[in-house]
């Protein structure tokens, strides 16, 4: 399929690197700097109850389902007063476990990808996420990142999705979103008048996922960003000639 893209918007996690393995290390990290600082709490939440807490207050505060970094500093802040400890350390633990969920690892085709897309046309992130792409060191590549937390709605909400636009300064059925995520991604886009892009990357046994049958497929399907951006490159050409 062809069509004029004038910009893109993308998601991250699971997009440009995959989420699991960074958010199993922070909590380790978390858990460790726990133990050092405050050791009756890391006492009363091993792992395992520092997760189970994290999704209590998820479920007790569905006005914060747009805000991961507030979530998170309530669940902190539970959990010292539980451990008798100074509530002063929500901060710094909050701060330790940061600092390691921006420490990513990008799938091998990542970051070629962005540049080549953003040789192309203006990329902006669009996450619901909280990752901080000035200190991930990618913020050169895109044009701004817009975060549910910072927008006030996540995804799949149309909200977020017109205000990227409009700061884009692009009329909606010319910018392309891509990322990961069905419902959040595929979907919403579709909904809010973009086009949408589908990153259905490879299982570790080679399967790829399978479209639901009773929702109009996605204007593109990739395995890869590689991909999507020889797409763009060749529509590019054509466009050219």
């Amino acid at each position: 399929m062809r069509f004029p893209v004038s910009a893109i918007t993308l998601d991250l996690d699971d997009t440009i690197w995959p989420i699991a393995p960074v958010i199993q290390r922070a909590e380790n990290i978390l858990g460790a700097w726990l133990r050092e600082h405050a050791p009756r709490t890391a006492e009363l939440f091993p792992l395992e109850a520092m997760q189970a807490l994290r999704h209590e207050v998820e479920a007790e505060h569905p006005h914060l389902s747009h805000d991961f970094t507030r979530q998170r500093l309530i669940a902190l802040e539970r959990m010292l007063r539980s451990g008798g400890e100074d509530i002063a350390l929500v901060q710094p633990a909050f701060d330790a476990f940061f600092a390691a969920r921006c420490e990513v690892e990008h799938y091998d085709d990542s970051l070629e990808a962005l540049d080549r897309l953003a040789a192309r046309v203006p990329l902006a992130a669009l996450s619901n996420g909280n990752a901080d792409l000035s200190r991930i060191g990618l913020m050169h590549v895109f044009a701004f990142q817009l975060g549910a937390r910072e927008h006030g709605a996540a995804k799949p909400a149309a909200s977020i999705f017109h205000a990227a636009c409009d700061r884009l300064g692009c009329a909606r059925g010319e910018v392309l979103h891509v990322g990961d995520d069905i419902e959040m991604d595929v979907l919403g886009a579709r909904r809010a008048g973009l086009r949408s892009c589908w990153i259905n990357r490879p299982d570790e046994h080679g399967a790829t996922r399978a479209w639901p049958g009773d929702e109009p497929p996605p204007d593109l399907e990739f395995p890869t960003l590689a991909a999507l951006a020889d797409w763009l490159d060749a529509t590019h050409m054509q466009d050219l000639q």
